[in-house]
């Protein structure tokens, strides 16, 4: 990371789960390599092969993370094929996922992001196997990087072609921004991929979602139990929501959901 002090700090985002040493293994490689490294679990239970859902997660979480951090993202259908490896150095973090539409999101939203391709015969590393490329790549690398001891340039190519993403971004049109659920948290609340930022204009925001009309409230507590309301989250985008129950399950919605934001209700 060249012009960058590394943190010592690596997160991890799979979608391996809880069963199975898979996610400890690859810990286990890190700390071999640099047994001061910092290890963070973002998540391990990302939708299985949906890298829209990791890229989404680990764009909008490495802004937590002290500069110099390396951030691993594996959710990885190609595993084992001739598939890519990106690196992408942004805004003072470096990133590591498959070439599969999991970092077209960060590398979208930052001009100034510098994509690689990985070359990971530069570090000399033994023939990886064909399913577990987080133990035998990812992780060796992810090590080195965070000790200091390689920079990106060691062992990557600068690139300008990527695989987009899976998801469209919003559309955006006069009064109307269009798009769609990402992920359902473990309250039921649908979230989207709509910025707050894109309503900022919006005098009475509605948003339509499987056939009803859900106003826009600040929080939770603003609206009785049982309703539906929309509001910002923490993460600065439009989320669905019921207060005391699941939105997802009330209105019977999950990732892929279309969700359209409006100024004004619709009669």
């Amino acid at each position: 990371m060249a012009g960058m002090q590394p943190s010592g700090v690596i997160t991890i985002t799979t979608d391996f789960g809880h069963k199975g040493p898979f996610a400890a293994i690859m810990k286990g490689v890190i700390l071999d390599r640099f047994p001061e490294a910092k290890v963070v679990d973002l998540m391990h239970d990302i939708p299985a092969q949906w890298p829209p859902e990791a890229g989404f997660w680990v764009s909008r979480s490495y802004g937590w993370f002290p500069a110099g951090s390396v951030h691993m993202a594996i959710v990885d259908p190609g595993v084992g094929t001739e598939r890519d490896i990106l690196v992408v150095e942004c805004d003072d973090h470096v990133f590591l996922a498959p070439d599969n539409g999991l970092l077209a999101q960060l590398i979208d939203g930052h001009s100034s992001a510098r994509v690689y391709k990985l070359d990971s015969a530069r570090l000399g590393l033994p023939e990886p196997s064909a399913t577990f490329h987080g133990r035998d790549i990812f992780a060796p690398v992810a090590a080195e990087l965070a000790a200091g001891r390689i920079t990106v340039a060691d062992v990557a190519t600068p690139t300008r072609e990527w695989t987009p993403g899976w998801i469209d971004n919003p559309d955006v049109a006069p009064g109307k921004v269009s798009g769609v659920v990402v992920t359902v948290d473990t309250f039921g609340n649908l979230i989207s991929n709509i910025d707050a930022e894109l309503i900022d204009g919006f005098g009475e925001p509605v948003a339509d979602i499987a056939g009803q009309q859900v106003p826009m409230h600040k929080t939770y507590g603003n609206v009785q139990p049982g309703e539906y309301l929309a509001l910002v989250n923490s993460f600065g985008v439009i989320e669905i929501a019921r207060a005391e129950g699941s939105a997802a399950q009330g209105l019977g919605s999950a990732r892929g959901a279309p969700l359209v934001i409006r100024d004004g209700y619709i009669v």
